[in-house]
């Protein structure tokens, strides 16, 4: 008789085998006991292999999930942690970076209280202060007269410096740059803030002066102008920002020169103003992380940011040097406004403010470039290549 006509019928206490060999359930007995049963694993007394469960430790994937219950390679949040597990350096620059950030910081702010300082309560600093806002104007070139009077206008100024800020927050929108639309709009209101000091730092009369003390430190058109390039700076991806160092040195010194050359500020407000705006900005900086850096698929090392950082740097520590040379020099000439001293002291602060621009935006376009994009461990995003080994 075949086992159509005679089932076998299974003893109700034996325990039940729900999956046959071809892994449906029903299988038959017979079909089953023609199964053998797999060996045991020698391994298996050892433990998992610590190297599987190393990794999937690493990238957060083995018994753990999300909020929703899901994977956490499925939410956002959860990718940076798994990605901040893997190497921290994809969601936060090198703490060295973000110290740098901070100690240059605060120096470029205290390097613009004392400039500040050194021309309020000193008499030679009056001199030189009150020397330069009064001849200044007599003394540009002419081809630089139509320019100085074309942006010593306020509306110019402010619809300028606001068109390249909308620049750079409309290309962080753009790119979906959350954290860094916010870093911005914190740094652009603590900058707006800091124009008020103006109201409650002294200016005592050391000398007789004919400039206004109510126009005091800081320069609002000044901070304005660097710090809407400063966010721009902040903003663009890694193939503009050379340029946006170069547009942010460029206007900041035109704005500068044409507040003096107005009559609305001294070269003292000026060169404070641009410090400050670079101490912010780089303290801002420090505060990088997540969507506020560059992709970590992208990033790479720029040879513009080096070029043009390197530029610029160099640049403005010779630019400062060689009108604290033309400065100390003038100095016997100040009280009694001597001619060599007044052409000494125009050319010492037109080469002073270029200088502190091309300073302060050299060190923003540095250290941008290593808070938004460091180079990881990680070959795949950016790593150097190891050297040779022996």
């Amino acid at each position: 008789m075949n086992d159509a006509q005679h089932p076998t019928i299974r003893d109700p206490h034996a325990p039940a085998n729900l999956v046959g060999s071809a892994g449906f359930p029903g299988s038959s007995s017979r079909t089953q006991s023609s199964v053998p049963a797999p060996e045991p694993d020698p391994l298996a007394a050892l433990g998992p292999d610590p190297r599987t469960t190393a990794t999937a430790a690493t990238l957060g994937m083995t018994r753990a999930t999300g909020r929703s219950g899901m994977p956490y390679s499925d939410e956002p949040d959860d990718i940076d942690r798994g990605l901040a597990r893997l190497d921290p350096l994809t969601v936060r620059p090198r703490v060295s970076s973000r110290v740098l950030c901070v100690v240059f910081g605060l120096l470029l702010i205290a390097v613009g209280f004392g400039v500040w300082w050194g021309c309020v309560y000193t008499e030679n600093g009056q001199s030189y202060d009150e020397l330069v806002w009064k001849n200044l104007a007599d003394h540009v070139p002419g081809f630089a007269t139509g320019i100085m009077g074309a942006v010593a206008q306020s509306w110019l100024v402010i619809a300028v410096s606001c068109a390249i800020a909308a620049i750079g927050i409309v290309t962080a929108l753009i790119r979906r740059r959350w954290w860094l639309v916010g870093q911005v709009a914190v740094f652009a209101v603590i900058c707006l803030a800091t124009t008020r000091i103006k109201d409650v730092l002294p200016r005592p009369f050391i000398i007789n002066t004919e400039s206004p003390a109510v126009n005091s430190a800081p320069s609002g058109h000044t901070m304005l102008a660097a710090a809407c390039a400063a966010i721009l700076l902040l903003a663009v991806p890694r193939a503009a920002r050379a340029l946006a160092g170069v547009v942010g040195v460029t206007w900041s010194v035109l704005v500068g020169v044409s507040v003096i050359y107005g009559q609305w500020h001294r070269p003292s407000d000026v060169a404070m103003s641009i410090l400050l705006v670079a101490g912010l900005a780089l303290i801002a900086m420090a505060f990088t992380r997540t969507s506020g850096m560059d992709a970590p698929g992208s990033r790479v090392s720029s040879v513009s940011v080096q070029i043009v950082g390197s530029v610029l740097i160099t640049a403005g520590l010779l630019l400062i040097a060689y009108a604290a040379y033309v400065i100390w020099q003038v100095v016997p000439g100040l009280p009694v406004s001597a001619s060599w001293a007044v052409q000494g002291s125009i050319i010492s602060a037109v080469a002073g403010v270029t200088g502190v621009a091309s300073l302060a935006f050299g060190l923003m376009l540095a250290l941008r470039q290593i808070t938004a994009s460091p180079l990881s461990r990680i070959g795949l995003i950016g790593a150097p290549p190891a050297p040779p080994k022996r």
